[in-house]
Protein backbone atom coordinates (compact mmCIF):
# COMPACT_ATOMS: atom_id res chain seq x y z
CA UNK A 1 0.00 0.00 0.00
CA UNK A 2 1.30 3.29 -0.66
CA UNK A 3 0.92 5.52 2.44
CA UNK A 4 0.16 8.99 2.77
CA UNK A 5 -0.23 9.94 5.95
CA UNK A 6 1.87 7.34 7.77
CA UNK A 7 5.43 5.99 7.01
CA UNK A 8 6.56 2.61 7.51
CA UNK A 9 10.07 1.50 7.86
CA UNK A 10 11.30 -2.14 8.55
CA UNK A 11 15.10 -2.41 9.78
CA UNK A 12 15.54 -5.94 10.40
CA UNK A 13 13.19 -6.94 13.29
CA UNK A 14 12.33 -3.76 14.20
CA UNK A 15 9.34 -1.94 12.48
CA UNK A 16 9.29 1.83 13.00
CA UNK A 17 5.83 3.84 12.19
CA UNK A 18 5.46 7.53 11.81
CA UNK A 19 2.67 9.40 11.50
CA UNK A 20 3.28 11.66 9.09
CA UNK A 21 0.67 14.76 9.04
CA UNK A 22 3.25 17.46 10.20
CA UNK A 23 1.78 20.18 8.44
CA UNK A 24 -1.30 19.18 10.66
CA UNK A 25 0.70 17.79 13.55
CA UNK A 26 -0.46 14.93 12.71
CA UNK A 27 -3.86 14.72 13.49
CA UNK A 28 -5.83 11.87 13.18
CA UNK A 29 -7.97 11.61 9.95
CA UNK A 30 -10.09 8.81 8.59
CA UNK A 31 -7.12 8.15 6.19
CA UNK A 32 -4.60 8.13 8.99
CA UNK A 33 -6.28 5.40 10.61
CA UNK A 34 -7.38 3.51 7.99
CA UNK A 35 -3.57 3.45 7.02
CA UNK A 36 -2.58 2.51 10.66
CA UNK A 37 -4.81 -0.68 11.09
CA UNK A 38 -2.93 -1.40 7.10
CA UNK A 39 0.34 -1.23 8.60
CA UNK A 40 -0.34 -3.08 11.75
CA UNK A 41 -2.08 -5.88 9.88
CA UNK A 42 0.47 -6.49 7.76
CA UNK A 43 3.34 -5.89 10.77
CA UNK A 44 1.42 -8.53 12.65
CA UNK A 45 1.60 -11.02 9.73
CA UNK A 46 4.97 -10.51 8.91
CA UNK A 47 7.02 -12.77 11.41
CA UNK A 48 10.28 -11.23 10.78
CA UNK A 49 9.18 -8.12 12.87
CA UNK A 50 9.10 -9.07 16.49
CA UNK A 51 9.27 -5.27 17.77
CA UNK A 52 7.24 -2.15 16.86
CA UNK A 53 8.43 1.50 17.83
CA UNK A 54 5.12 4.38 17.02
CA UNK A 55 6.30 7.99 16.79
CA UNK A 56 5.19 11.21 14.92
CA UNK A 57 7.26 13.12 12.58
CA UNK A 58 7.76 16.62 13.26
CA UNK A 59 7.14 18.69 16.28
CA UNK A 60 4.34 16.57 17.95
CA UNK A 61 3.39 12.93 18.18
CA UNK A 62 -0.10 14.37 17.46
CA UNK A 63 -2.61 16.93 18.60
CA UNK A 64 -5.25 14.28 18.79
CA UNK A 65 -8.71 13.93 16.17
CA UNK A 66 -8.72 16.14 13.23
CA UNK A 67 -11.12 18.60 13.79
CA UNK A 68 -11.43 20.21 10.73
CA UNK A 69 -14.57 20.66 9.27
CA UNK A 70 -15.75 17.38 7.34
CA UNK A 71 -17.67 17.94 3.70
CA UNK A 72 -20.51 15.92 5.50
CA UNK A 73 -20.89 16.72 8.83
CA UNK A 74 -22.42 13.69 11.56
CA UNK A 75 -25.87 14.07 12.14
CA UNK A 76 -26.70 11.18 13.68
CA UNK A 77 -25.89 8.68 16.24
CA UNK A 78 -24.67 6.03 14.37
CA UNK A 79 -23.07 8.62 12.66
CA UNK A 80 -20.48 9.00 15.40
CA UNK A 81 -20.56 5.25 16.71
CA UNK A 82 -18.67 4.54 13.59
CA UNK A 83 -16.32 7.50 13.76
CA UNK A 84 -15.23 6.25 17.38
CA UNK A 85 -15.34 3.12 16.21
CA UNK A 86 -12.30 3.58 13.35
CA UNK A 87 -10.36 4.94 15.95
CA UNK A 88 -10.76 1.96 18.58
CA UNK A 89 -10.73 -0.71 16.48
CA UNK A 90 -7.18 1.19 15.42
CA UNK A 91 -5.84 1.25 18.75
CA UNK A 92 -7.31 -2.43 19.73
CA UNK A 93 -5.01 -3.64 17.19
CA UNK A 94 -2.01 -2.70 19.63
CA UNK A 95 -3.20 -4.02 22.42
CA UNK A 96 -4.04 -7.29 20.78
CA UNK A 97 -0.82 -7.29 18.84
CA UNK A 98 1.71 -10.22 19.49
CA UNK A 99 4.36 -7.45 19.30
CA UNK A 100 5.78 -5.00 21.89
CA UNK A 101 4.97 -1.83 20.71
CA UNK A 102 7.14 2.09 21.76
CA UNK A 103 5.16 4.96 21.23
CA UNK A 104 8.24 7.53 21.02
CA UNK A 105 6.12 10.49 22.19
CA UNK A 106 7.90 13.43 20.74
CA UNK A 107 6.31 16.64 21.32
CA UNK A 108 2.61 17.08 21.65
CA UNK A 109 0.21 13.76 22.60
CA UNK A 110 -3.16 15.37 23.04
CA UNK A 111 -6.49 13.60 22.60
CA UNK A 112 -6.73 10.42 20.59
CA UNK A 113 -2.97 10.56 20.51
CA UNK A 114 -2.43 10.39 24.37
CA UNK A 115 -4.97 7.56 24.56
CA UNK A 116 -2.88 6.00 21.58
CA UNK A 117 0.52 6.28 23.57
CA UNK A 118 -1.43 4.77 26.64
CA UNK A 119 -2.80 1.92 24.50
CA UNK A 120 0.97 1.01 23.65
CA UNK A 121 3.25 -1.59 26.27
CA UNK A 122 5.91 1.13 26.59
CA UNK A 123 5.95 4.99 26.47
CA UNK A 124 9.04 6.58 26.35
CA UNK A 125 8.27 10.40 26.65
CA UNK A 126 10.68 13.25 24.71
CA UNK A 127 11.90 16.19 27.49
CA UNK A 128 9.86 18.31 25.47
CA UNK A 129 6.53 16.08 25.39
CA UNK A 130 3.23 17.48 26.37
CA UNK A 131 0.36 14.80 27.16
CA UNK A 132 -2.97 15.37 28.08
CA UNK A 133 -6.70 15.23 27.34
CA UNK A 134 -8.19 18.07 26.68
CA UNK A 135 -11.93 16.92 25.15
CA UNK A 136 -14.23 18.32 27.78
CA UNK A 137 -13.62 21.56 27.10
CA UNK A 138 -14.59 21.65 23.64
CA UNK A 139 -17.41 19.36 24.67
CA UNK A 140 -16.60 16.05 23.84
CA UNK A 141 -14.71 13.07 25.87
CA UNK A 142 -11.94 10.16 25.47
CA UNK A 143 -12.92 7.90 22.85
CA UNK A 144 -10.71 5.16 24.00
CA UNK A 145 -11.28 5.35 27.84
CA UNK A 146 -8.07 3.58 29.14
CA UNK A 147 -6.94 6.12 31.37
CA UNK A 148 -8.76 4.94 34.38
CA UNK A 149 -6.22 1.48 33.88
CA UNK A 150 -3.17 3.55 33.44
CA UNK A 151 -3.52 6.32 35.90
CA UNK A 152 -5.17 6.27 39.93
CA UNK A 153 -8.66 7.42 40.25
CA UNK A 154 -7.73 11.34 41.48
CA UNK A 155 -5.47 11.77 38.90
CA UNK A 156 -7.53 10.51 36.13
CA UNK A 157 -10.66 12.29 37.16
CA UNK A 158 -8.43 15.73 37.63
CA UNK A 159 -6.85 15.41 33.85
CA UNK A 160 -10.18 14.26 32.62
CA UNK A 161 -12.82 16.80 33.98
CA UNK A 162 -10.41 19.59 34.08
CA UNK A 163 -8.28 18.93 29.79
CA UNK A 164 -5.42 19.88 31.72
CA UNK A 165 -2.04 19.14 29.99
CA UNK A 166 1.32 18.12 31.95
CA UNK A 167 4.89 17.63 30.83
CA UNK A 168 6.78 15.24 30.70
CA UNK A 169 8.04 15.09 33.97
CA UNK A 170 4.91 14.80 35.05
CA UNK A 171 3.51 11.65 32.97
CA UNK A 172 6.52 9.78 34.07
CA UNK A 173 5.55 10.54 37.85
CA UNK A 174 2.22 9.91 37.84
CA UNK A 175 2.72 6.80 35.03
CA UNK A 176 1.36 8.00 31.68
CA UNK A 177 5.19 7.67 30.62
CA UNK A 178 7.55 4.78 31.83
CA UNK A 179 10.86 6.93 31.36
CA UNK A 180 12.09 10.50 30.21
CA UNK A 181 14.69 11.27 27.73
CA UNK A 182 16.42 14.32 25.87
CA UNK A 183 14.39 14.88 22.45
CA UNK A 184 17.46 14.04 20.28
CA UNK A 185 17.87 10.50 22.31
CA UNK A 186 14.27 9.58 21.71
CA UNK A 187 14.14 7.25 18.88
CA UNK A 188 17.60 6.03 19.62
CA UNK A 189 17.00 4.88 22.96
CA UNK A 190 13.07 3.90 21.22
CA UNK A 191 15.16 1.66 18.90
CA UNK A 192 17.89 -0.11 21.83
CA UNK A 193 14.46 -0.81 24.17
CA UNK A 194 12.97 -2.53 20.89
CA UNK A 195 16.29 -4.44 20.30
CA UNK A 196 16.19 -5.51 23.93
CA UNK A 197 12.56 -6.84 23.34
CA UNK A 198 13.46 -7.91 19.87
CA UNK A 199 15.34 -10.67 21.43
CA UNK A 200 12.77 -12.21 23.43
CA UNK A 201 11.29 -15.94 22.07
CA UNK A 202 8.21 -14.46 20.41
CA UNK A 203 6.24 -16.81 21.76
CA UNK A 204 7.17 -15.69 25.58
CA UNK A 205 6.74 -12.64 24.21
CA UNK A 206 3.20 -12.84 22.43
CA UNK A 207 1.78 -15.17 25.46
CA UNK A 208 2.93 -12.84 28.31
CA UNK A 209 1.51 -9.75 26.61
CA UNK A 210 -1.77 -12.22 26.12
CA UNK A 211 -1.40 -13.10 29.88
CA UNK A 212 -1.05 -9.18 31.23
CA UNK A 213 -3.41 -8.24 29.10
CA UNK A 214 -6.06 -10.39 30.18
CA UNK A 215 -5.70 -9.94 33.72
CA UNK A 216 -7.33 -6.45 32.85
CA UNK A 217 -9.66 -7.87 30.69
CA UNK A 218 -11.15 -10.11 33.42
CA UNK A 219 -11.61 -7.23 35.15
CA UNK A 220 -13.29 -5.18 32.87
CA UNK A 221 -11.05 -3.38 30.82
CA UNK A 222 -13.24 -4.18 27.13
CA UNK A 223 -16.73 -3.46 28.76
CA UNK A 224 -14.97 -0.26 29.79
CA UNK A 225 -13.56 0.67 26.55
CA UNK A 226 -17.08 0.22 24.87
CA UNK A 227 -18.88 2.01 27.53
CA UNK A 228 -16.56 4.86 26.97
CA UNK A 229 -16.99 4.80 23.32
CA UNK A 230 -20.72 4.93 24.12
CA UNK A 231 -20.29 7.77 26.73
CA UNK A 232 -18.44 9.36 23.25
CA UNK A 233 -21.17 9.26 21.42
CA UNK A 234 -23.62 10.89 23.74
CA UNK A 235 -21.66 13.77 24.65
CA UNK A 236 -20.83 14.90 20.94
CA UNK A 237 -24.65 14.42 20.15
CA UNK A 238 -25.84 16.24 23.07
CA UNK A 239 -27.34 19.59 22.78
CA UNK A 240 -25.16 22.63 23.76
CA UNK A 241 -25.21 26.42 22.72
CA UNK A 242 -22.01 27.49 24.05
CA UNK A 243 -20.03 24.57 22.17
CA UNK A 244 -21.94 25.28 18.70
CA UNK A 245 -20.54 29.15 19.61
CA UNK A 246 -17.59 27.60 20.12
CA UNK A 247 -16.79 25.66 16.84
CA UNK A 248 -18.53 28.48 14.68
CA UNK A 249 -15.30 30.66 16.32
CA UNK A 250 -13.05 28.12 15.83
CA UNK A 251 -14.56 27.31 11.85
CA UNK A 252 -13.67 31.51 11.47
CA UNK A 253 -10.67 32.26 13.55
CA UNK A 254 -8.81 28.61 14.44
CA UNK A 255 -9.00 26.80 17.79
CA UNK A 256 -6.57 29.20 19.98
CA UNK A 257 -9.44 32.00 19.15
CA UNK A 258 -12.25 29.56 19.96
CA UNK A 259 -10.01 28.89 23.47
CA UNK A 260 -10.08 32.95 24.40
CA UNK A 261 -13.78 33.35 23.57
CA UNK A 262 -14.46 30.72 25.70
CA UNK A 263 -12.25 31.70 28.86
CA UNK A 264 -13.84 35.79 28.28
CA UNK A 265 -16.43 34.13 28.95
CA UNK A 266 -15.58 32.76 32.43
CA UNK A 267 -13.64 35.78 33.29
CA UNK A 268 -13.83 37.32 36.47
CA UNK A 269 -14.62 40.64 36.98
CA UNK A 270 -11.10 42.58 38.42
CA UNK A 271 -11.46 44.86 41.54
CA UNK A 272 -14.28 47.71 40.85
Amino acid sequence: MDYQAIQLAIDGTIATLTLNRPEKMNALDDQLLLEMQHALDSLEANPAVRALIVTGAGRAFSAGFDLSPREEPFTTVQDWREHVKLGNDTWSRIWRSRLPVIAAVNGFCLGGACDLSMVCDITLAADTAQFGEPEIQFKSAPPYAIMPWVLGMKKTKELLLTGDRVDAQEAQRIGLANRVVPADQLLAEARRLATKLSMIPPPAMQLNKMGLNRAYEMRGFQSTIDYGAEVFTLVLMAESAEADEFFKVAGAQGLKAAFKWRDARFALEGPQ
